[in-house]
């Protein structure tokens, strides 16, 4: 299991937790947290021997690379900034032509793909991107919220009555996708935009983690304020283990500290970035 934790000028607190499960011998999640950046990244590979964790690796590590050096590029023209859900969509389209060029260029990596679920917190605001069935959720004031939609199989039989939403997490084919990164040469990206509030937490997980526990308890292990944000990531990912951890299970999140929230909203702490790598 690794895990690591970074706390960003009182504003913003990171952590990020990756396990292969109890049945799972190899992880095929990706996970990446930059808190100068205020990004967080969770892919989930699919594949045929190792492909799915390189296409999650893949996937994490060149949007990594390309949001760093669009964001340093806002030092000389700020614009780019501007309009960061377009940003976002055009940075995971980009990767996603990456993955499927590799797909097609090598036979160990043939119909290889990756979910992704990919946040940026920047200011008060959340912004998401998201292709597959790894999801983003929002703990606020006990409460917790999903925000993303499942792009699967079992989403759409759920969107047409077909089937209830407890029946559904138990169905067989619960994780068939409906849409990933690297299948195609071009893929259709979700993305969102949400206000935050202090406090707020946001989870990006992997369907590992759903999938074996209830929303409910995820709220409540979020909400043990009592331990570090990087033990409540642990504890997550403890507790679906416990509960047979039939998958690879990853959980990064992301916490708007209070401190953070009370600036102006002309004092986003992106500025303050800017100014350090000028």
């Amino acid at each position: 299991m690794t895990s690591a934790e970074t706390v960003l000028h009182d504003a913003l607190t990171v952590a990020a937790c990756s396990d292969a499960g109890i049945v799972r011998a190899h992880n095929e999640d990706a996970v990446f947290v930059d808190a100068d950046f205020g990004i967080g990244v969770l892919a989930d590979g699919m594949g045929g021997y190792n492909a799915g964790e390189v296409a999650s690796s893949m996937a994490t590590t060149l949007l990594a690379t390309s949001f760093s050096r669009l964001l340093r590029s806002a030092v000389e023209t700020p614009a780019v900034l501007e309009h960061p859900r377009q940003i976002m969509s055009d940075e995971v389209r980009g990767t996603n032509a990456a993955i499927f060029r590799a797909s097609q260029s090598s036979a160990s990596c043939a119909g290889m793909g990756t979910t992704l679920v990919f946040a940026w917190v920047l200011g008060r605001e959340l912004h998401l991107a998201h292709v597959g069935d790894s999801r983003a959720y929002l703990w606020r004031g006990g409460n917790l919220r999903r925000l993303t939609k499942d792009h699967s199989l079992l989403q759409e039989q759920i969107d047409e009555g077909l089937i209830s939403p407890d029946a559904a997490r138990h169905a067989e084919h619960r994780n068939l996708v409906t849409r990933a990164l690297g299948v195609e040469s071009d893929v259709l990206v979700d993305t969102a935009t949400h206000a935050l509030e202090p406090d707020d937490i946001v989870l990006l997980c992997s369907d590992g983690l759903n999938d074996m526990l209830e929303d409910g308890e995820i709220g409540e292990l979020l909400g043990q304020d009592r331990y570090s944000l990087n033990a409540r990531a642990l504890h997550l990912i403890e507790r679906a283990n416990a509960l047979g951890g039939r998958d690879n299970i990853s959980v990064v999140l992301l916490r708007l500290d209070a401190q953070s929230a009370a600036q102006p909203a002309a004092k986003r702490w992106w500025h303050g970035f800017l100014n350090q790598v000028k």
